[in-house]
């Protein structure tokens, strides 16, 4: 028969794997020391292996305990956010957003993924454009929350990530080998001409225009493609593609912070928890390697 797991014993099995300690782990749980261990006891009893080594300093997880803690933390992760939106009074009204398009399945998926488990009824709209004209839409009342690029010093918004822009090639075609290299850019003048062409002209690499878009999409295709090389968040390097380095001959082309704006003139608990969920979206994407909140 297939042991029925309690998903209190799951609970402790995460608290003591994540202290390293079964008394911190009683603690936290509001249990005695001994109470601890006779779950944990019950719990490898249940799955038929160790899930601890004890060591002078505390215990560590066994192999086994290895595989269990993944599914363990996504089944109390879900039974806290399904509490949570049982106690919580369900939300409506709209909720609109600029982002990046850079960021659309990366971050906005899993940020509207949460949200929407919390907050069924809230319509979302999501509007993807570049910083400039999403800051306009934000100041003209037409966005409640703008994620957008800064590329020089700190407008006042929250720092949700540092994400330079750099130079991408294919690792198959090697464009970037070629004189003058073609360079694949947005239709859009200034960020070009002040960030992308100025940190060619200033390592005195020659290039030509081959390819222009208005959006990132167009600017991957150029790169996959081998059409060009291109400026792409450093976040957002395609598979099969890399970074053009100081070894190359090339280097960073700005240091763009992402940041977070609020219309100052909107409020509600929507427009408040779908910025959570996009800071906290942000924020597992840096803790998968990306550099956040600087």
């Amino acid at each position: 028969m297939k042991p029925t797991l309690d998903s209190d014993l799951l609970r402790t099995f995460v608290a003591v794997a994540e202290t390293g300690n079964f008394t911190k782990a009683a603690e936290q749980a509001g249990r005695t020391q001994s109470a601890v261990s006779m779950q944990m006891k019950k719990l490898e009893s249940m799955v038929g292996d160790s899930l601890f080594e004890r060591g002078s300093r505390g215990v560590s997880l066994t192999r086994r305990g290895g595989e269990l803690i993944v599914n363990a933390r996504r089944i109390v992760s879900l039974l806290d956010e399904t509490a949570a939106s049982l106690l919580a009074p369900p939300l409506g009204g709209p909720v609109r957003i600029g982002i990046p398009a850079e960021y659309g399945h990366s971050i906005l998926s899993r940020a509207l993924g949460a949200f929407a488990k919390r907050h069924p009824q809230v319509e979302v709209t999501v509007r993807y454009a570049h910083s400039d004209s999403q800051m306009r839409a934000l100041a003209a009342g037409q966005l409640d929350l703008a994620v957008v690029f800064e590329w020089e010093g700190l407008s006042g918004g929250e720092v949700l990530m540092h994400d330079p822009t750099v130079w991408v090639t294919s690792a198959i075609h090697h464009m970037h080998e070629e004189r003058p290299v073609p360079i694949a850019l947005y239709n859009r003048g200034g960020w070009c001409r002040d960030f992308a062409i100025k940190s060619l002209e200033q390592r005195g690499v020659g290039y030509r225009v081959a390819y222009t878009s208005d959006t990132n999409g167009g600017l991957t295709l150029a790169v996959t493609s081998g059409l060009a090389i291109a400026p792409i968040s450093r976040s957002n390097i395609p598979a099969g593609c890399r970074e053009l380095g100081a070894a190359d001959g090339f280097g960073d082309i700005d240091s763009s912070n992402v940041v977070l704006h609020r219309n100052p003139s909107v409020s509600g608990e929507a427009i408040d928890s779908m910025e959570q969920a996009i800071r906290e979206a942000f924020m597992l994407t840096g803790q998968a390697g990306i550099t956040p909140d600087l």
